[in-house]
């Protein structure tokens, strides 16, 4: 198999064509990745049970969820009906109390087998042991009159943590800001624990120290604290030896809570979780590296483009003494979606005043080959087509449109399709439904006619505007422009509106935007994005439950269209979601937006750079020519960026 990429360059290099063997990229993951970390927008509020969660663990298998709340101090258990998924915890009704032994506890460990676990107490400074019957199974706890006392080192204590194997024990406090190493003789019975002499100050960084973990082979140790509102990592040069650390980054975690007390990390460290005290809340985050293997023994030259952020690693070269060489064709590519909070506007635009002087409602064909307006001043609906897909400054009008007085006689609002383009679906403006159309010609609005089926929403509201249909075609949105709500419908047969019905789920966008007209949930419904006709700008909410509207909260993330068009009308996204297009009735157009976040590249640390420093990762639609090579068998590669900025 040969690579044949052909490309010319916007540096004045000549085109380059590469035929040489293709190798093979294999992506994989990392976990521990904080500094690409973010936050899923996913917690769980443990108020029930107190209002103070100090100590955090789960089950290895992510079913099971444990807090300490030093407001009881008391141990208690929940189920995750999707594991690792801390939105779905419940309460097993279930708690072991620790007062016994300490009345102000902070943290807890349990036993990576579930039949034991440790809790920290503070006005003691003594770390305390106790004993499950059935493992992970917390109301078969007892205490096991097993203990160990720090107060020569600390007399604060506020967190500890057990290697892996339970042969070390490490604990710190907010007295001396001093993690300290102790050895078991036996192993996870504290009792034989003793002092190394090993300790590591993290004063530098944090001054409250609240927790500790480290990553599951002992390289990297992690503290949050309250000071700092965030999570210090550090590299360990030897596994497991707190002498070794230095101080590598931090991650905010401010946004979330700001007296973090608890961190705890998913085995495979793909996901953290933060115990808030402020909050009383835990919260989920991502913390996965994406990473992509050039495997020398496929090939010499891998073409790749990234869908979302990744490191780049070389694997299986040559052995030690025989050149081993390879050449990237690296693309620029798209990480995040729906990304409003970094749009810009793309400087295209089609001007709709040959058909419409006052558009409303807008659509795509998921292929982005064709969009569709809906006017009130004509009452009728135009096709288009765009000659360069998702491109609106290649569109034009198809001289093809499909009149709505049959149902509506000023005109319809929002306008969507099914996903075969077979049925079209309209909501009115003066009438209190949503009418669902039949296509004889897919995605021919020429050929509709109406099916005499309709959403009846009178009940809820008397006029209707905005209009979209999730993703899979169960779920109808329509927002009223007298109540200034989204309301939400079920359809038990997905894209008949015969089988619809009230959910009794609504949301009010109001405080961001008086008089919302459109609004987009996204592909997988995690976001909801409005328009309005006052502000002029797109908001964004994150569902905490997919595509249940009743679930928004604000991200405080917004964009505004007002330099395009000061008349709001609606908007739409791209099928990937990677551009946003805007319909005004000021000029009246519809405008263009990027909405996606470059894919940012790094690169092994152990790559040595020419001029010492990685180059920058390359823009969406330009490449970059990477050349590697090693000649020790893998243990260093020399690296040079050859091309920068092919297109």
């Amino acid at each position: 198999m040969s690579n044949n990429k052909d490309f010319k360059v916007k540096n004045g290099i000549q085109p380059t064509v590469y035929h040489e063997a293709v190798g093979t990229v294999v992506s994989g993951t990392e976990g521990y990745y904080l500094s690409g970390a973010s936050y899923d927008s996913k917690s769980f509020l443990s108020s029930g049970q107190g209002t103070h969660a100090t100590g955090l663990s789960f089950k290895t298998d992510g079913t099971k969820m444990y807090i300490l709340n030093a407001t009881n101090d008391s141990v208690y258990q929940y189920s995750l009906s999707t594991a690792w998924d801390v939105s779905t915890a419940s309460y097993d009704s279930v708690s072991f109390s620790i007062t016994s032994q300490d009345t102000e506890a902070y943290d807890l460990h349990i036993k990576t087998d579930g039949t034991k676990f440790y809790v920290a107490g503070y006005n003691s400074n003594t770390v305390y042991q106790y004993s499950m019957s059935t493992a992970w199974d917390l109301s078969t706890a007892s205490y096991d009159s097993v203990s160990f006392s720090v107060a020569s080192q600390e007399n604060q204590l506020t967190s500890i943590y057990f290697k892996t194997d339970g042969t070390k024990l490490y604990a710190v406090g907010i007295t001396n800001d001093t993690i300290y190493q102790y050895t078991l003789s036996t192993a996870w019975n504290v009792s034989t624990a003793s002092y190394d002499s090993v300790s590591f100050s993290v004063g530098p960084q944090e001054t409250f120290p609240a927790s500790l973990e480290f990553n599951s082979n002992g390289s990297t140790l992690f503290v949050i604290g309250g000071s700092g509102q965030d999570v210090n990592y550090y590299a360990l040069s030897t596994a497991w030896d707190i002498s070794t650390a230095s101080y590598t980054g931090v991650f905010d975690t401010s946004s979330q809570d700001t007296n973090p007390q608890d961190i705890f990390f998913k085995p495979d460290g793909t996901k953290m979780y933060l115990a808030g005290r402020t909050t009383n809340r835990i919260h989920q985050y991502s913390t996965a590296l994406n990473t992509a293997s050039l495997d020398l023994s496929t090939g010499s030259v891998f073409d790749y483009t990234p869908t979302s952020d990744v490191q780049v690693t070389l694997t299986n070269p040559a052995a030690s003494g025989t050149s081993s060489g390879a050449t990237l064709l690296l693309s620029g590519g798209a990480s995040v979606a729906y990304d409003i909070a970094n749009a810009a506007y793309s400087n295209k635009s089609f001007s709709l005043s040959s058909q419409s002087s006052f558009p409303r409602g807008q659509t795509f064909k998921p292929d982005g080959t064709k969009f569709y307006i809906t006017c009130i001043a004509t009452d009728k609906v135009y096709q288009y087509s765009l000659s360069t897909a998702w491109d609106v400054s290649t569109a034009s009008y198809d001289s093809k449109f499909f009149s709505t007085t049959g149902q509506e006689s000023t005109g319809m609002g929002g306008i969507r399709f099914n996903t075969t383009g077979t049925k079209m679906y309209l909501s009115g403006t003066d009438t209190e439904g949503v009418y669902q159309y039949s296509l004889s010609t897919a995605w021919d609005v020429s050929t509709a006619s109406y099916d005499n089926v309709s959403l009846d929403v009178s009940n809820e509201m008397t006029s209707t505007i905005g209009l979209d249909i999730s993703s899979d075609g169960t779920k109808v949105y329509i927002i009223s422009p007298i109540s200034d709500l989204i309301y939400q419908y079920n359809l038990s047969t997905a894209y008949d509106l015969s089988t619809g019905s009230y959910s009794t789920k609504t949301f009010n966008p109001t405080t961001q935007e008086g008089a919302p007209y459109s609004s987009i949930v996204s592909r997988n419904g995690d976001k909801l994005f409005v328009l309005g006709a006052i502000n002029a700008t797109v908001y964004q909410y994150s569902l905490s439950t997919a595509f249940d509207i009743s679930t928004a909260s604000y991200d405080n993330v917004s964009f505004s269209v007002s330099s395009e068009d000061s008349g709001e009308q609606s908007i739409s996204f791209s099928y990937d979601g990677t551009k946003m297009y805007f319909v005004g009735d000021g000029s009246p157009s519809i405008h263009q937006y990027n909405t996606v976040t470059p894919a940012t590249i790094t690169y092994d640390p152990d790559l040595q750079w020419s001029g010492g420093t990685a180059p920058t990762s390359p823009a969406i639609g330009e490449t970059d020519v990477i050349t590697f090579n090693t000649t020790d068998g893998g243990t260093t590669y020399q690296a040079v960026q050859a091309i920068n900025g092919a297109k």
